[in-house]
């Protein structure tokens, strides 16, 4: 087993994972929504995209099995477990400064956006940009006519899911700061997450 590792409450991290290694993802206080990218070790140009993850699985929700894909069309991490009810978003952006200008708020609030840039720059890396992000544990049902909601998570304290990676990648995450909408719990208090690396078998 690796080292469990603090995604701070509001916060981000990054880390370098190999091909073949997993990274298990917790849900440490059951309400806490993880948005997460992985880009590409040696061509940061080349990231996890929702978009053409929908294009090939034909679901808005992946499953135990299925693969996220690249900009490249490329395997790029494998959803190899998930101890959650499986319910995760694909559909929406980072939030970011402008999104909570829109919400509301007049002075800086913390957001996804952010939080990526600070973890890859501790890794002394830069992002080329902020793709859609994989929102682990984020709960956004949608009805027939395609209205969307913003809801609690349904995830349990502990719940986690395990990923794969299928090339050289950077997985960063951000413990989404959400506080005005109950994407984070009816009590909108964002709290920490875990993760840990591990070795392929």
């Amino acid at each position: 087993m690796g080292t469990l590792q603090t995604i701070p409450a509001r916060g981000g991290k990054a880390t370098h994972l190999a091909k073949g290694q997993t990274i298990r993802i917790v849900n440490t206080h059951g309400e806490q929504v993880v948005d997460t990218w992985a880009f590409r070790a040696d061509d940061l140009t080349e990231c996890m995209s929702m978009e053409h993850t929908r294009s090939v699985l034909l679901k808005l929700i992946p499953g135990t099995g299925d693969a996220f894909y690249s900009t490249r069309r490329e395997a790029m991490l494998t959803l190899v477990e998930d101890t959650s009810e499986g319910i995760h978003d694909t559909l929406l952006a980072a939030c970011n400064e402008e999104r909570y200008e829109q919400l509301g708020c007049t002075v800086y609030h913390d957001n996804c956006a952010d939080n990526l840039t600070a973890a890859m720059a501790e890794l002394g890396l830069k992002k080329p940009r902020t793709p859609s992000p994989l929102n682990l544990f984020m709960n956004i049902p949608w009805t027939g006519d395609g209205a969307l909601s913003f809801d609690p998570p349904r995830t349990k304290p502990g719940d986690y899911v395990l990923l794969r990676a299928e090339m050289d990648c950077i997985v960063a995450m951000s413990a989404c700061p959400q506080d005005m909408v109950p994407v984070n719990g009816i009590d909108c208090e964002p709290t920490e997450a875990h993760f840990e690396v591990m070795d392929a078998p």
